[in-house]
């Protein structure tokens, strides 16, 4: 049986790795190696994972007890402070980056992380796929296309005990516009073909003001999404979950097979259609499994609140945590 995550929040130990994506230059990249001549990551230390495995079925999701958010409960008081700490005790994702860890670096990372989580179950981010933020700029920057599947791989060979994945944020909804289709697919086709067997993988799909879900399924199509537990949607976006929960369904029109998780993590007031720091935005719904017989796994705070988009609306860098921006989303939120 399922248990519900929102009954199953820990505090438990774990090295902070949530990243800050550093602001490089984007642009074109190498033609990325097909994903026919990419071999799967030989790993002997990880249980094989099938898409029809539920990675939430019976596990807590893992809290960093250092966190951005953790750590800024220190200069903080009063209410405040209470406030940052009740974000800094719910389970969100952990994103990893190559500026931050790079190949020879984010494996011992990724090992250490799923040490520290015992039997508790992590979430990670992979966000370094050449031509990174090519629509917004603000995160800009990646791997070119080899050394990004070194990069997956190295990952992939510190994956034990099913951890979830969410592959690529926006790799694949900003395809069409940046003109990167072809490459992108065949790129995350490539990765996904390296982490299906030791993570329950979910493609990030965009949001429901972004693509149009036939195309959104036709890319996931391509890449081979049968091969994983299924996509993300509202990474880092503000859907509410209704308007996201029917983008989701109308892809699963056209892959029945694939189930999705939706970011709940700052779209509890919606979207007022702009993207970067948009001001009057509230904390979502806790990370929860969903047991109601549908597609959706779970609810996930894969965007860490109070962490900043990019300067815009007066916000700091892109991934810096910025304290007022996490304390109005609470207070939004009726925290």
């Amino acid at each position: 049986m399922r248990i519900p995550t929102s009954q199953l929040l820990s505090a438990g130990v774990v090295s902070a790795v949530l990243l800050l994506t550093a602001a490089c230059g984007s642009g074109s990249s190498p033609t990325a190696t097909p994903s026919s001549e990419v071999p799967a990551t030989q790993s002997t230390t990880a249980a094989p994972v099938s898409p029809a495995d539920d990675p939430f079925d019976g596990r807590r999701l893992w809290v960093d007890p250092d966190s951005k958010a953790a750590q800024a409960v220190s200069g903080l008081s009063g209410d405040d402070a209470q406030l940052v700490q009740r974000i800094a005790a719910t389970p969100t994702a952990v994103w990893l980056t190559p500026e931050s860890l790079p190949t020879g670096e984010v494996a011992s990372a990724v090992r250490s992380a799923i040490t520290s989580a015992g039997e508790e179950l992590p979430v990670f981010v992979l966000y370094g796929i050449p031509a990174r933020d090519c629509t917004g700029g603000h995160s800009s920057g990646g791997l070119d296309a080899t050394a990004y599947l070194d990069w997956v791989r190295s990952i992939d060979g510190a994956l034990t005990d099913r951890p979830v994945v969410i592959l690529e944020p926006d790799a694949l909804a900003s395809a069409p516009a940046c003109n990167l289709v072809s490459q992108r697919e065949e790129l995350l086709a490539a990765a996904v073909g390296i982490l299906a067997t030791h993570a329950s993988v979910y493609v990030d799909a965009g949001h429901s003001s972004w693509v149009e879900p036939a195309t959104m399924a036709q890319m996931l199509s391509v890449i081979g999404i049968e091969r994983v537990r299924g996509f993300a949607v509202n990474v880092s976006s503000f859907g509410t979950d209704a308007d996201e929960r029917t983008y989701a369904e109308a892809i699963r029109a056209d892959l029945p097979e694939a189930h999705y998780v939706i970011d709940s993590s700052r779209n509890g007031s919606g979207s007022n259609g702009e993207w970067c720091n948009p001001p009057d935005r509230a904390l979502g719904v806790v990370p929860d499994a969903v047991q109601d017989g549908s597609g959706l796994d779970a609810h996930l705070w894969i965007k860490p609140p109070g962490e900043s988009d990019g300067t815009c609306q007066g916000g700091p860098a892109a991934g810096t945590f910025w304290p007022e921006r996490a304390i109005s989303m609470a207070k939004n939120a009726g925290w």
